[in-house]
Formats: structure tokens, sequence, C-alpha cells
């Protein structure tokens, strides 16, 4: 796999450098049902994974792009999580310019998917979402999973919005697969790379 050692992973996100190894990239076919990466990825390699997203576009119309955490490479994705979520708003015929707490889109030790946009994601050909996610530390045995991330996306209402999500999934057993999905039909377009992050 490509070694990107040279890249400086120097950002206001963090406030840290680092090295990035790229382990993953999984690009869209037009008719994916999720992008997964398993226990042959996600292992205790690495303390902090990076994925990037580059224009994931949904088949439908104003759905979600989510995820989801497994402690047994996939066989359950049941993980409770809290999580945070707020967002910025401004509407193509600037009808609406807001910033605000998003309660629709966080979890209180819900174990369902952690979404990743507030308003539905649009589905038209100049539509799609694209961003940074991090997740920390999942091999640990010892403390809960970190994870924080950061999108923009076209909504169906014709609006950008750029989302900051962030919380932890409350398990102490390792993590060991991550799955992205829509929350309804597939992914038909675009690409997640995940680096580890020495």
């Amino acid at each position: 796999m490509a070694n990107y050692n040279a890249i400086r992973y120097n950002h206001d996100f963090l406030g840290q450098g680092g090295s990035l190894v790229l382990l993953s990239t999984f690009t869209s076919d037009g008719s994916d049902a999720n992008a997964t990466f398993n226990s042959s990825i996600i292992t205790s390699a690495y303390d902090e994974y990076l994925f990037i997203f580059n224009s994931i576009h949904p088949q439908t119309d104003n759905t979600n792009l989510d995820f989801h955490p497994s402690i047994d490479n996939g066989s359950n994705y049941n993980i409770a999580k809290t999580t945070t979520f707020f967002n910025a708003e401004h509407n193509e015929d600037d009808s609406a310019t807001n910033v605000y707490y998003s309660a629709g889109a966080d979890l209180a030790q819900g174990t369902g998917a952690q979404r990743f946009n507030s308003d539905g994601i649009g589905a038209d050909a100049d539509q799609s979402i694209s961003g940074i996610f991090r997740l920390y530390n999942p091999s640990s045995t010892t403390f809960v999973k970190h994870f924080a991330g950061n999108f923009n996306f076209s909504s169906a209402g014709n609006s950008s919005l750029n989302t900051f999500v962030a919380g932890y999934a409350n398990t102490t057993s390792a993590v060991n697969n991550v799955k992205f999905q829509m929350s309804s039909d597939e992914i038909q377009g675009g690409t997640i790379q995940v680096f580890g992050v020495l």
C-alpha cells in the first residue's frame, strides 16, 4: 500500500502534526449498499484513523450518510453512542442563513446510526456530501472510542450546510469494523480514503 509519511498531517482541527499512511480507498461503482472497512484495516497498528469523503452521492433525494461502528467485525452494529451536532447553513437563494444545534442529528446512548448531515442530502447531479472523519484509538480495551467529523453537503432544499459531529462509542471493547451507508438506497458516486495516522 502507498505510504504517505512525507505528507504532514497539520491542521487546526487537532492542533498537532502527524504522518499519514493510506490503508484503503473505496470508490463507488454507482450501486453500493455501503462502504465497509473491516478488521484487516482497523487494527491496533494506529491510534487514529482518518477518513476522507469526496463527493459521496446518494441514489435517493433527502437521505443521510450514516456511520456504524462494530466490535465483532461487522456481525453487529449496535454500540451505544452519545454525540453532539451543530451546523451552519446558507441557501442558494439567500433565504436562509443559520447557525444552530441540530438536536435531531445527535444521539444519547442510541444504538442506531450516527448521521453526518443535518438536513437530507440532495440527489441532483450537482449535489453530494464531502468531509473528514476521525476515529481515535479504536483498539483500546480501556477507554470508550471517541470520534469527530466535519462535513459539507448540498441539501435537497438547495442549501450548503457545514456540519460538525463528535461523540463516543460507549464501549471498552476494541472497534474493528466501521460501515458508512445511506439511510435509504445506495451510494451512487464518490470515494472514501482511510489513512492510519502516525
